[in-house]
């Protein structure tokens, strides 16, 4: 009698087989895979970890608080053949040096440094979430640095979200009443509310992912810092009619963690920017949605130059 375990067995090692028979296509001779250069930028207490990929005109990845450098691995691989692509885990997140709770005073000095580091001029900055934050301070207060484009992604960066003009005052109000519950809710049912009910439920794979990257980075009280980042969006939005950049937002049509439609009246305030609504998908569209940001950023920066 043929055991089924055999079949099985046997049937792993054919496929096996298959995979590395000399039928197998090989990559072609011209085929290469942009290089990285991996360091650390020395700062005042503490050590700042960042990669370079590929070649090109530079742009800089700013990542949200739940997460690292590694997760913008959907965009470095797609521009790093046209562009030289710069991602970094902010100060206090591995694997740069624990510090403890950062301090967010710090990071658009951090970034600043980064981009002396490197020997960068006129960088692209894309930057998500918590990264708007640090982005949006690097440009106002480091106006000596020529900064060709932003793309703000799910973020207000630090403008003052209460002083923001709406058509509608109370808005603001229900959506954080509204979003508040949505996220608790998926909190106690395991779903990381950055990343939303329908990439766990569409995307089992790749909200696990989400989690492991966001799991990586837990050195320290995000919640604390989550405060920290709070008190400093003080700005008022009218500082944005100074940003003569092109700019472009980037939402996500079912955020709970950003306000979306924040981004269509901050953008009414900038002499040169526009948004960009991804319907059914939350709040890491660069994430849950690849192919429709990657398109989006590489059209915006094409026209851009």
């Amino acid at each position: 009698m043929i055991d089924r375990r055999d079949i099985l067995v046997g049937s792993a090692v054919a496929l096996a087989v298959s995979v590395v028979t000399p039928s197998t296509p090989a990559f072609s001779q011209g085929t290469g895979v942009p290089s990285t250069k991996r360091g650390f930028l020395e700062r005042a207490g503490c050590r700042i970890y960042y990669e370079v990929t590929g070649s090109g005109p530079p742009v800089i990845f700013a990542h949200g608080l739940g997460s690292n450098h590694l997760t913008w691995w959907q965009q470095v691989a797609h521009l790093s053949n046209n562009y030289t692509c710069v991602t970094f885990a902010h100060r206090g997140y591995p694997p740069g040096s624990e510090i403890g709770v950062p301090d967010p005073k710090e990071f658009a000095g951090d970034l600043a440094a980064l981009i002396d580091h490197l020997q960068l001029s006129d960088v692209r900055i894309v930057a998500q979430s918590m990264g708007g934050q640090t982005t949006m301070e690097y440009v106002l207060t480091h106006p000596e640095h020529k900064v060709r484009a932003l793309i703000l992604a799910s973020t207000s960066g630090s403008i003052h979200k209460p002083s923001v003009p709406l058509p509608d005052p109370q808005r603001l109000a229900e959506w954080n009443r509204k979003a508040s519950a949505a996220r608790a809710d998926m909190a106690r049912r395991g779903i990381a509310p950055p990343a939303g009910e329908r990439m766990a439920r569409e995307q089992p794979a790749l909200h696990f992912l989400y989690r492991a990257i966001a799991n990586a980075s837990n050195a320290f009280d995000r919640e604390e810092l989550r405060k920290r980042l709070a008190v400093l969006q003080s700005r008022k939005p009218d500082v944005l009619r100074g940003l003569a950049m092109p700019t472009l937002f980037i939402c996500g049509g079912e955020d709970t963690t950003y306000p979306p439609f924040l981004s269509d009246a901050l953008a009414q305030l900038m002499p040169n920017a526009r948004v960009e609504h991804v319907p059914e998908t939350e709040h890491s569209v660069y994430f849950q949605r690849p192919e429709i940001f990657n398109q989006l950023v590489n059209d915006f920066l094409s026209r851009v130059g």
